[in-house]
C-alpha cells in the first residue's frame, strides 16, 4: 500500500531526521519518499539544505557543488531522467594516490568526471557556457564515490537529492588544464578497478557537454540560493556508469587531455 506523504515542514523535519540518524550511525535508513513524495523537487532540496546547515554548524566547510545524474547510462541504472546537485564537505576531499576508508562512504559506488574550479563567481549575468569557460579556473581529472545513506539505493529522485545528491567522496586528479587547453567535450574515459577495465564514456555523456552542465547548475543553485564561488570545485557529472567498490579496491581513470586520477579504497577506520 502506496503511503501518503506528510505535508509541509513536518515531512521536512522528519526526513531531515532519518537521514541524519543513518549518517550518524553508520546505518542505512528506508528512503524518505513516504515522507516527502517521490517526485517533490522543492521539499526534496529543503531537506538537503537542512541537513547542509546541520553539517556546517558542526564545523564543516563547503568547497563546492556536485551535479548528479547527467549520464543517460547512470540515470538508467538509478531509474530517474533529470539531473540533481549536492554540496561538497572539506571532509570529503582526496587526492590522487591517497587511501579513502571503507567506512568514510556508505554503500559506495565510483564514476569518473571533470571537476572543474571557478576562478570567478557564477552568480550575475546570462551564466551561459560563455561565461562558465571564463570563471573556470582550471579543470582536473576527478573520481567520485557516491555514496546513500538509503538501504540497497532504493531511491527516486526525491531520496537521492534530499540525501546530499548521494555525495561521499571525491578525488582530485594532479594534472590542472585550462579550457583554452582541453575540451571537455571531447574527454574520453576509462576507468579500471584492479586492472580491469569497468567503465567507459566520454564529455558527450555528461548532459551533452560538462560545461553545459556546469550552465545548468550555476542557472539551478542561483534558482535555490546555492550560488556558485570563486574557488569552489564542481564535480560536472559522470562520464560513464558508476560501479560498486570494495575493501582492497585500486581505481583509476583516465581521461584523454587530462590524464589519470586514482584512489584506493582502504580499511575502515575502526578495522
Amino acid at each position: 500500500m502506496t503511503q501518503t506523504p506528510i505535508p509541509g515542514d513536518t515531512a521536512v523535519s522528519a526526513a531531515v531526521s532519518r537521514l541524519a540518524q543513518a549518517a550518524d550511525k553508520g546505518v542505512p535508513c528506508p528512503p524518505v519518499r513516504d515522507l516527502i513524495g517521490r517526485d517533490d523537487v522543492g521539499t526534496a532540496y529543503a531537506v538537503q539544505q537542512r541537513l547542509t546547515t546541520r553539517r556546517t554548524a558542526t564545523g564543516s566547510r563547503v568547497v563546492g557543488r556536485k551535479i548528479g545524474l547527467t549520464s543517460p547510462a547512470v540515470q538508467q541504472q538509478l531509474g530517474v531522467d533529470r539531473p540533481d546537485f549536492g554540496v561538497l564537505f572539506d571532509d570529503m576531499v582526496y587526492r590522487t594516490g591517497e587511501t579513502i576508508p571503507a567506512d568514510h562512504v556508505m554503500q559506495p559506488r565510483i564514476e569518473a568526471e571533470v571537476a572543474f574550479v571557478l576562478g570567478a563567481d557564477l552568480v550575475d549575468g546570462p551564466l551561459d557556457a560563455a561565461q562558465v569557460r571564463q570563471a573556470t579556473s582550471y579543470v582536473t581529472p576527478a573520481l567520485e564515490v557516491c555514496g546513500s545513506r538509503i538501504a540497497n539505493w532504493d531511491i527516486s529522485f526525491a531520496d537521492t537529492v534530499a540525501d546530499n545528491a548521494s555525495a561521499g567522496a571525491f578525488v582530485l586528479g594532479p594534472r590542472r588544464l585550462g579550457l583554452t587547453q582541453v575540451n571537455p567535450v571531447e574527454v574520453e574515459m576509462s576507468m579500471t578497478i584492479d586492472g580491469q577495465e569497468v567503465s567507459t564514456g566520454n564529455g558527450a555523456a555528461c548532459l551533452g557537454d560538462p560545461v553545459e552542465a556546469v550552465v545548468w547548475l550555476a542557472r539551478t543553485a542561483v534558482e535555490f540560493g546555492e550560488n556558485l564561488r570563486s574557488g569552489d570545485v564542481v564535480l560536472s557529472g559522470a562520464l560513464g556508469p558508476m560501479r560498486p567498490v570494495v575493501t582492497g579496491n585500486v581505481i583509476t581513470a583516465t581521461l584523454t587531455g587530462l590524464g589519470a586520477v586514482t584512489v584506493t579504497i582502504g580499511e575502515g577506520a575502526d578495522a
